[in-house]
């Protein structure tokens, strides 16, 4: 095997648990490099015989030979002799001796290489279309980019609208908060269409580092001295000079690719307890738990029910949910009563008019501003509280109330619109990826988004109790809203590989049909059961 073609093994595929079987299997290496058969091996010997023998005759004795070789070759014992005889009744002939010719080595491109060296790391079987040519691809989903800036455009002016009569207020500077939050945009654009650029398949090199490097940055927020307190919450690293930077939104990220990984590699053994539900509660409860610890249970949340979308996305049953929901219901239950200002927020949505000055005020004010914009809304910088005077955190986590005073109840439905055309074609990009890990994580990074979204919405319109996240690509927050175009733009790598129904493509080994298309099984899917003859 190794005489035809050979792979790098380094330590880091052991490390990262990637080494399997041998990853160039026979059929992929029979369409790579075809192996010669007899016959042209044994014409092969002889053109190197005859170059190597001196003379016009030494060259017709080695074609001669190897005539008689490819005869015997092909197993016919009186042909073989005959060639053989003809061979040596040439006499008088210099005697032929082989000359080692220099191996010939392809001319293969750094990018080529690398993809070999991945297929390798990664177990998978290395084709033709690894070794010689590029994978297809083409454009990426412009319904995913014209949502996310569309967004992002809606966000800078929605910042700058509800914040700078406040910061001009306080700083004498009407730009303090949307200034900031213009260059996180321009770096997170750059961001997106850096990774867009990258193969998302090499993301899960990169998986186990990116989870514990996050991890640890979670620990680094619980040290006192280098995690900054807002609100009663540790959720902000300061380093020296470097701007303040929120972990727990550098996590959501990491925990989605390696759970797009490990769920890709684990198959549908993820549908046992022993095997799928144990190790899937190990892989999030770090996260979840350092989270918790901050505490920050808006972010909880949405770490949470993400792995459990990507959980049941990958294939889990209904009753692996049911066994946890009693498990989940009860931690939520000791978090809540051992924080007391969580315990005041669900009374406060329960009832926010029985303390309309202090714990309620936010809630009623945001209220009061979705009901003053009406249908079409008071237009943009005219919002009546002042533009965050008389709502907290309105550029922030209530930034909604202000589309919905300045834009109406036209200008909500039109951010909410963008939203779900972002979730169609995110899972849509799911179903159509080519490789289980691809599906995974495009699925992993829409359901992040748009439950985010859907949670920060929600408590504005007094849905749920306040949690304090932000809206994904709208709310002031540099480190929110670079990691979440970063993110886009892995969705829009996958979306660039995106296969039509019943196309081909060389399926990866965790890929599922010979169409190479996605197999994200539901939790309701069962294999067919076989038919019932009706011979006698």
């Amino acid at each position: 095997m190794s005489r035809y073609f050979t792979l790098p093994r380094p330590l880091i595929a052991r490390l990262l648990g990637l080494h399997g079987t041998d990853p160039v299997s026979r059929a992929h290496r029979r369409e790579a490099i075809p192996r010669p058969g007899p016959v042209s091996r044994a014409v092969a010997v002889g053109r190197r015989a005859a170059l190597g023998a001196t003379g016009v005759g030494g060259a017709a004795a080695g074609r001669a030979a190897a005539r008689g070789q490819a005869i015997k070759g092909n197993g016919t014992r009186g042909q073989g002799g005959k060639g053989q005889a003809r061979a040596q009744a040439i006499k008088g002939q210099p005697r032929m001796q082989a000359v080692p010719q220099p191996v010939v080595r392809s001319r293969v491109g750094f990018r080529t290489r690398l993809g070999v060296t991945l297929d390798a790391w990664l177990g998978r079987p290395v084709s033709a279309r690894s070794v010689g040519l590029q994978r297809e691809r083409h454009e990426p989903s412009y319904l995913i980019v014209l949502s996310v800036m569309a967004l992002t455009a809606v966000g800078i002016l929605m910042v700058y609208s509800s914040s700078a009569i406040r910061s001009y207020v306080i700083s004498q500077d009407a730009f303090a908060v949307v200034g900031p939050q213009l260059v996180w945009a321009v770096l997170g654009v750059i961001a997106m269409v850096v990774t867009m650029q990258i193969d998302y398949r090499y993301w899960r090199l990169l998986s186990i580092p990116i989870y514990a490097g996050s991890i640890l940055l979670l620990v680094l927020v619980l040290l006192p001295g280098i995690g900054v307190s807002v609100g009663g919450s540790a959720r902000w690293l300061q380093i020296g000079p470097l701007p303040a930077v929120h972990p727990a939104e550098f996590a959501k990220l990491a925990l989605v690719v390696y759970l797009a990984h490990w769920l890709a590699r684990r198959g549908r053994l993820i549908r046992s307890v022993r095997h799928g539900t144990l190790p899937f509660l190990l892989i999030a409860a770090p996260a979840i738990l350092l989270v918790i610890k901050e505490p920050d249970l808006g972010t909880t949340g949405v770490i949470t029910l993400t792995a459990f979308t990507m959980f049941f996305v990958a294939g889990a049953n209904i009753w692996q949910f049911l066994l946890l929901i009693p498990a989940g219901i009860g931690g939520l239950a000791i978090v809540i009563l051992k924080n007391p200002y969580q315990l005041d927020r669900i009374r406060t949505f329960v009832d926010p008019w029985s303390d309309p000055t202090g714990k309620g005020l936010q809630t009623i004010q945001g209220l009061l501003a979705l009901g003053l914009g009406g249908v079409f809304g008071s237009g943009l910088g005219a919002s009546r509280l002042a533009s965050g005077l008389y709502l907290p955190n309105a550029s922030n986590d209530f930034i909604f109330a202000i589309i919905g005073e300045e834009f109406g109840l036209l200008g909500g439905l039109v951010v909410i619109l963008l939203f779900a055309l972002l979730a169609y074609e995110g899972f849509r990009v799911a179903l159509s990826a080519p490789d289980t890990f691809g599906g995974l994580l495009a699925a992993g990074i829409t359901a992040w988004i748009i439950v985010q979204a859907t949670i920060n919405i929600g408590v504005v319109v007094a849905l749920f109790p306040i949690t304090g996240i932000t809206l994904p690509f709208i709310s002031a927050g540099g480190s929110s809203l670079t990691i979440s175009l970063a993110a886009v733009g892995i969705l829009l790598s996958v979306s660039r590989e995106t296969l039509p129904r019943g196309s081909w493509n060389d399926a990866d080994s965790d890929s599922g049909g010979r169409d190479g298309r996605t197999r994200l099984p539901g939790a309701r899917r069962r294999p067919l059961a076989a038919r019932a003859s009706r011979r006698p």
